[in-house]
């Protein structure tokens, strides 16, 4: 047990490397962290979103339908939720290189375990804890980049990092797809679940924590510092242990009264977290049904609606950089009205989609391709936009709180869809998130002049 334990907590710092070494080694291990995140981020959906493409033969082989799938995809969110803030705290306080190793070598057990069960019973129960597992995947991501990555150079570097997730969705559509396919719905959580284990190797291998464990000086040092709390006001304070912690009471409280004043009574935040509901709703609506809506109601093999699935996730690569770079170039920094212009348009696509007559592949494809566009751009943008309401001092919290409201729309887009699927059919899952679309986007206007007025960069 202590073994465990001082295996999982950050190293001691190393010696310092002689002055001269410092910007060659450097940018030789950031660049080997980062890269390392990205494979090992990437291999962490392999064995998370591949239930969705299993579903369809699950439910002819086994029985399961709909509602409880929808279930499945709901509890397995929600517990990811609570997990992701659970083992942030823990991940800050351990060794990422460990930590993230760990993480995805249980969540590839736990898929091999669910490949090779048969009781609907036990694949919930397996499923619910990979939604654990698999929230050990981002805290130690971002707790590496931090420390990592300086933050002038955060904005690209993060953003590369990001489309991890997006490049590993896509692949995995595909892989298990194929997989599915041709060997059964247990092959798809079978061979994902190997191949993260391989990774799992690699991360433990490849990773390290901060640059101090390795003899380097902190990223910070040759930055600007980041923005701090305002200074204390007040008379002066003697030195002293008990001074400090006067100090640090108000500091705290300073704090407590910014988080109050800019986030919890903040509407138009609540504006936007209402506004990532909603384009949640629609992401993993049709991340999570698609493949069994193409193959059940347009008679698609499972291979063309993986294939069309990893092309709504690429297509939303693309909208999120061309977010990107309209808000910096085209809206003075703006989001607001950007993202309602893309949900708009994520409504028609939505609705164009449903209305196709059935057997057209191409066209399906074409419109999932322009629904992934469309609703990757505004969940680019909520993240910025929170910021600009909020301040710099307080971002992290205020994008905690929209991500909150993001995973809360499991509720309907997994469980609600299942529901309904089973109930009524497909057309009112449609409608919900044709409705979702317009009512995102009338949650991005109202709040537009609050980003407006703001006096945040």
């Amino acid at each position: 047990m202590n073994r465990l334990r001082a295996l999982l907590s950050p190293p001691p710092p190393a010696p310092a490397v002689p002055p001269e070494q410092v910007p060659i080694l450097f940018r030789a291990w950031r660049f080997r962290q980062i890269s390392a995140l990205f494979v090992g981020y990437a291999v962490f959906y392999f064995v998370r979103k591949n239930l969705p493409v299993a579903m369809p033969d699950m439910n002819r082989a086994l029985g399961i339908g709909t509602a409880q799938l929808g279930l499945f995809l709901t509890l397995h969110d929600l517990l990811y939720g609570v997990s992701k803030f659970g083992n942030g705290i823990l991940a800050d306080r351990s060794n990422p290189r460990y930590f993230m190793a760990a993480g995805l070598l249980l969540s590839a057990l736990a898929n091999l375990a669910f490949g090779l069960s048969s009781s609907v019973a036990i694949l919930g129960l397996l499923w619910l804890a990979n939604g654990w597992f698999q929230g050990m995947g981002f805290p130690p991501c971002a707790r590496i980049l931090s420390h990592w990555v300086a933050p002038p150079d955060r904005g690209v570097i993060w953003g590369i990092w990001n489309s991890s997730h997006q490049v590993g969705a896509a692949l995995i559509f595909v892989f298990a797809g194929a997989l599915v396919s041709h060997a059964g719905w247990r092959a798809g959580f079978v061979v994902p679940a190997l191949c993260a284990l391989v990774v799992s190797a690699y991360l433990a291998n490849r990773l390290r924590d901060t640059p101090a464990s390795l003899g380097l000086p902190a990223v910070a040092e040759s930055k600007d510092p980041p923005p701090s709390l305002p200074a204390v006001t007040g008379p002066k304070q003697e030195s002293g242990s008990g001074n400090q912690e006067s100090v640090g009471s108000t500091r705290n409280e300073d704090f407590h009264s910014y988080l109050q004043d800019h986030v919890f009574g903040n509407p138009a935040l609540w504006f936007l977290c209402l506004a990532n509901l909603f384009v949640y709703v629609i992401r993993y609506g049709v991340m999570n049904w698609a493949p069994m809506y193409l193959s059940t109601v347009r008679g698609q093999s499972l291979l063309h609606a993986s294939g069309s699935l990893a092309g709504f996730e690429m297509a939303g690569l693309v909208g999120a950089l061309a977010a990107g770079w309209l808000r910096d170039h085209a809206f003075s920094g703006r989001c607001a009205h950007l993202a309602a212009g893309y949900m708009l348009a994520c409504s028609a696509a939505l609705f164009a989609f449903w209305k196709l007559p059935g057997g057209s592949t191409f066209h399906s494809a074409a419109l999932l391709l322009l629904i992934g566009f469309c609703i990757y751009g505004p969940q680019f943008l909520v993240g910025l936009c929170a910021a600009s309401l909020v301040g710099p001092q307080a971002v992290a919290t205020a994008i905690g709180l929209t991500g909150l409201f993001g995973y809360a729309s499991s509720a309907v887009s997994g469980l609600g869809f299942g529901f309904l699927v089973a109930r009524s059919g497909w057309d009112t899952p449609f409608l919900v998130m044709i409705g979702g679309a317009i009512a995102a986007a009338v949650c991005f206007l109202v709040l537009a002049p609050a980003e407006r007025s703001r006096r945040f960069p």
